[in-house]
This record gives C-alpha cells, sequence and structure tokens, in this order.
C-alpha cells in the first residue's frame, strides 16, 4: 500500500459499487478507440471496456500495485482477451506510453489521493502529455456524502473542485453528473 503525505492509496475495488457499462456509457467509449484506466485496480472497468473497443482498440490497465495487475492479467488469460496491456506505474511519476497517444483516459476512485498527496501537477502533466488533443480525460469520484463505502469525508472532491483542477491544465469540461449510488463523473475534452 503506497502512503505518501498521510493518505493512503488503497487499491481496492469498486466492483460492487460502480457499474463499468455505466461509466463506460458516460464516458462515450468508442470503437477503436485507444483507452487508459489510470488506476485500474482489479481491471474490471478495462475488461468492459475492451468489449466496446474490439479488436481495433487498444485498452491499457495501468495501477502502481502488482497485486492488481496480477488480477487483471488473470483475468485477461482466463477470458482470452487480446486488446488490454495490464502495466505497473506510478502515474505521478510517469506513464510510460508515448506522447499523444491516447484517445480517452479514465481515472476512478483515484484523484481524490493525488489531490491529499499533493501529486496533482505530476499526474495531470502525465496525463496531458499522453493523451491526444482533442481527447477525453473523464475522472469518477466518490460524492462528497459521508458514507460508509469509499473514502473519508474529507478527501472527497465536489464535482466544482475536479472540474477546476482538469480547467487549470487545459480541459474545457463537457459534462459532470452523478453516476450510481454513490459517484459522479466529469468529462474533460483536452483543448
Amino acid at each position: 500500500m503506497t502512503e505518501k503525505h498521510g493518505h493512503k492509496h488503497h487499491g481496492k475495488s469498486s466492483r460492487n459499487i460502480l457499474s463499468a457499462g455505466d461509466v463506460l456509457e458516460a464516458v462515450e467509449l468508442k470503437e477503436g478507440t485507444k483507452f487508459l484506466d489510470a488506476g485500474c485496480g482489479d481491471g474490471y472497468i478495462s475488461i468492459e471496456a475492451s468489449k466496446i473497443v474490439g479488436v481495433d482498440g487498444e485498452i491499457v490497465a495501468m495501477d502502481v500495485y502488482p497485486e492488481s495487475i496480477e488480477i487483471v492479467k488473470n483475468e485477461i488469460i482466463d477470458k482470452d482477451i487480446k486488446n488490454i496491456e495490464a502495466v505497473v506505474a506510478d502515474i505521478t511519476e510517469n506513464i510510460p506510453l508515448d506522447d499523444n497517444k491516447v484517445d480517452t483516459i479514465l481515472m476512478a476512485n483515484v484523484l481524490h489521493g493525488f489531490v491529499v498527496g499533493g501529486e496533482v501537477e505530476f499526474v495531470m502533466k502525465n496525463i496531458v502529455r499522453v493523451l491526444k488533443s482533442g481527447g477525453v480525460f473523464a475522472v469518477v469520484e466518490f460524492r462528497k456524502l459521508d458514507s460508509e463505502v469509499g473514502p473519508p469525508f474529507n478527501v472527497r472532491l465536489t464535482p466544482l473542485e475536479v472540474s477546476d483542477i482538469l480547467k487549470e491544465y487545459g480541459f474545457n469540461i463537457i459534462y459532470s453528473h452523478d453516476i450510481g449510488d454513490y459517484h459522479y463523473i466529469i468529462k474533460g475534452e483536452k483543448v
């Protein structure tokens, strides 16, 4: 478990509380897309995305936890999925992809940890570098409510806070709305 600046990045799955289908529908993922699942956890969203992007698309499932990536790799093998690459990487340091390579990036239940850890600048510069001009960056976070699931209330971000971060790094906000029982999604376009 990574701990920076007093916040623990837990690496827990959201599989039981956040529908991959709902997220990918909101992201408007399309066939042939190059998709980065940044902080993929156990990869359940990446697995679902692989069906949408098809044989001409490519998924990169990336997480800092080798254990999480091992789960993804095992599922890729079990389901004979050919369009997902599972990669261990710390996106606060580097995203091991070429510049302007990715059409769509999803970061689900991760950004709040980077805010608390003071790592937003490093992460966002890496996101901007690998995303194509006109590409989509979608952020899913827990609503700022007291609930038994998710991070503590004091580290949760409001939609306005997330929108402000995206705008600061050159994104136009396309939309923001609630998704599922506990989350919201903000979708930005790289200018």
